[in-house]
C-alpha cells in the first residue's frame, strides 16, 4: 500500500457529534453545495461536505453523484463523487465505473480498475489486457494489475502477470508481485521464487508474496534466502515462513523484537519498516498476536517507529476488518489504539478501501442495537477517523 504522510488535527466538533441512526434529508441546494466543496482546500469543509454526502439517502445522493462525476468541472470533485458512490452499493455505479477506465483522470481510472478489483468481471479481461500494454501512469498501473489479478483464474490473465514479474521498472514489477501474493496466485510460484533468489530491492516483496500464496513449495527458496539475505530482508522473510505455516510463535516474536529493538536503536529503519510490515502481513491473515504487538508497540513508540506501525495498523484494518473490530473491542486503551491507526489512515492512498471501511463501520452503526459495545465503537471510530 502507497502512502502519503498528512497531518490532520481532527475537530473537537467531529469527535463529538453524535452519529445520526440513519441517513438524513437534506435539501437538493444543500446536498450540491456539499458535493461542490468535496475538493475544498480546508480539511473541515472538504470532511463536513463527506460526511454530508454519506449520510444523504441514496435515492437523492446517488443521482447527484453520477452527475457530479460526469459534469462536474474540477477533476478533483468528480473523484471524489466517484469514492462516495461506491458507499451506497447502487447498480448504476458500475456503468460509472466502466465509463470512468476512459478517463484522462488518473484518480478515476484508479478508482475504477480498483473498484473492478473487488467486484471482478471476467467480460472485462481484454480491454483490462489492452490496457496494461498502455498504462504507464504511477499509480494507475498497479491498480490495473490488481484488477487483473483478481481475475486469475483466466489463462490470458496469468500469462500477461508472469511476463510482469520480470518486465519494467522494479516500482511497477513490485506492484505485480504484491497482487500475486495478495491473490494467492499459486501459478507464479516459480516465477516469484526466483526474484526472491536475487539480491535486490524486490527480495523482500517476493519472499512476503511466496509466504502469502502458502504454497510449501517455497520453502526450500525461504530457508535458502534466509542464510544469505541482508538484514533488512530478515523481517520479510521470517513473516512468508510463518505465513506458510511453520513456526508461528518464534516468527512473530522475532518481529516484535526487532520492531521494539529498532524503536530503542536510531539507524534501524528499514529493519523497523520490515518488522512493521510483516507482523501487519501475519494480522491481516488472521493471527491476532501480530495487530497485538502493532498497538503494543506503537503507541508508546518514537516518532520514527510510531509512522511504519500506524501504516501496519491501517492497513490490518482495511484488509482485515472483522479481526480488527474484535480486536478493538478487547482493547481496554482504544483510544490510544484508534489514534495510531488514524495516523496510518492519514498516510494511505487507499480512499477507496477507506470508503468500505467507513461504509462498514456506518452501517454497522445504524444496525447495532442503541447502548450496545458495537455501536458505542462505531461511533468511536466514527468521530476518531473523522468520517
Amino acid at each position: 500500500m502507497k502512502a502519503a504522510i498528512v497531518c490532520v488535527v481532527l475537530s473537537s466538533a467531529a469527535l463529538a457529534a453524535q452519529e445520526p441512526s440513519g441517513p438524513q434529508p437534506v435539501s437538493p441546494a444543500q446536498l450540491q453545495a456539499a458535493i461542490g466543496k468535496l475538493g475544498d482546500l480546508n480539511y473541515e469543509t472538504r470532511t463536513t461536505a463527506s460526511r454530508t454526502v454519506r449520510r444523504t439517502a441514496s435515492a437523492q445522493a446517488v443521482p447527484a453523484l453520477l452527475q457530479a462525476v460526469a459534469e462536474q468541472p474540477d477533476g478533483y470533485v468528480r473523484y471524489r463523487s466517484l469514492v462516495l458512490l461506491t458507499g451506497f452499493n447502487d447498480p448504476r455505479t458500475i456503468d460509472a465505473m466502466r465509463e470512468s477506465l476512459a478517463s484522462p483522470n488518473d484518480r478515476l481510472r484508479i478508482v475504477a480498475y480498483s473498484f473492478f478489483e473487488k467486484n471482478p468481471d471476467r467480460a472485462m479481461v481484454p480491454q483490462f489486457l489492452t490496457a496494461l500494454e498502455k498504462e504507464t501512469a504511477e499509480f494507475v498501473r498497479p491498480a490495473l494489475v490488481r484488477a487483473l489479478a483478481a481475475l486469475g483464474d483466466d489463462a490470458r490473465v496469468r500469462q500477461a502477470l508472469l511476463r510482469e514479474v520480470s518486465r519494467g521498472e522494479d516500482f511497477f514489477r513490485s506492484a505485480v508481485i504484491e497482487a500475486l501474493g495478495d491473490y494467492k496466485a499459486q501459478y507464479a510460484v516459480d516465477a516469484i521464487a526466483a526474484v526472491a533468489k536475487l539480491d535486490g530491492p524486490l527480495q523482500d516483496d517476493a519472499a512476503l508474496a511466496l509466504g502469502k500464496i502458502g504454497d510449501k513449495r517455497a520453502l526450500e527458496t525461504l530457508a535458502a534466502i534466509q542464510r544469505t539475505a541482508p538484514r533488512q530482508t530478515q523481517p520479510s522473510i521470517a513473516a512468508a515462513i510463518c505465513l506458510i505455516g511453520i513456526n508461528c510463535e518464534s516468527h512473530v516474536g522475532y518481529l516484535a523484537e526487532t520492531l521494539k529493538f529498532s524503536d530503542k536503536n536510531e539507524g534501524f529503519q528499514e529493519l523497523l519498516r520490515g518488522a512493521a510490515s510483516g507482523l501487519g502481513a501475519l494480522a491481516v491473515s488472521g493471527r491476532a498476536e501480530a495487530a497485538k504487538a502493532l498497538i503494543e508497540i506503537g503507541v508508546p513508540s518514537k516518532d520514527a517507529t510510531r509512522a511504519p506501525v500506524a501504516l501496519a495498523l491501517a492497513t490490518v484494518a482495511l484488509r482485515n476488518t472483522p479481526l480488527t473490530m474484535t480486536l478493538l473491542e478487547e482493547l481496554k486503551d482504544r483510544d490510544a489504539a484508534l489514534a495510531l491507526m488514524a495516523e496510518g489512515f492519514d498516510m494511505l492512498e487507499e480512499d477507496l478501501a477507506k470508503e468500505r471501511f467507513f461504509t462498514f463501520a456506518r452501517r454497522t452503526y445504524w444496525d447495532s442495537p442503541a447502548n450496545s459495545p458495537r455501536r458505542a465503537l462505531m461511533q468511536t471510530l466514527i468521530g476518531k477517523l473523522d468520517f
